[in-house]
C-alpha cells in the first residue's frame, strides 16, 4: 500500500518535473495522471512491470482508498469560503449570477460540440 501510494505520489513528482522544466501549458497534475496512465497500460504488455506496486492491483487498491476519503479534499475549499463570506454576503448576486451563466455557457458549447463531432462521425462512420 505505501509503495502504491508512493509511486503515485512518484508520477505527480515527475509531471511536476515534466510541465516546469519543459514549460508546458498543460497541468501538472494531468501530467502526472498521464504517465501513471501509461504505466498501468505498459504493464499489462512488459511482464517485468506487472511486480511491486503495479503488481497484484496494488495501484488499484491505494486509489480506491484515497477516493473514499476525498471529501476530506473539500475541507480547505470550505474553510475558505467561511473566511470570505463577508465578501460573499457583499457581492453574493453577482457571483450567483456569473456561476449560473457560465453554467449555462457551459452547456451550450457542449451541446455544440457533441452535435459537431456527431456530424462528423456520421460522415466518415457508414451506416
Amino acid at each position: 500500500m505505501i509503495a502504491s501510494i508512493g509511486l503515485i505520489l512518484l508520477c505527480q513528482l515527475a509531471g511536476e518535473v515534466i510541465a516546469r522544466g519543459l514549460g508546458w501549458p498543460l497541468p501538472s497534475p494531468v501530467l502526472g495522471l498521464m504517465l501513471l496512465f501509461g504505466l498501468l497500460v505498459a504493464r499489462d504488455y512488459v511482464t517485468p512491470l506487472a511486480r511491486g506496486p503495479l503488481g497484484d492491483g496494488g495501484v488499484e487498491e491505494a486509489s480506491k482508498g484515497m477516493l473514499a476519503h476525498l471529501s476530506l479534499l473539500f475541507v480547505p475549499a470550505g474553510v475558505g469560503v467561511i473566511q470570505q463570506l463577508d465578501m460573499i454576503t457583499a457581492h453574493g448576486i453577482a457571483i450567483m449570477l456569473v456561476l449560473a451563466g457560465s453554467v449555462l455557457i457551459t452547456l451550450v458549447v457542449t451541446v455544440v460540440t457533441f452535435v459537431v463531432v456527431a456530424r462528423l462521425l456520421s460522415m466518415w462512420v457508414p451506416r
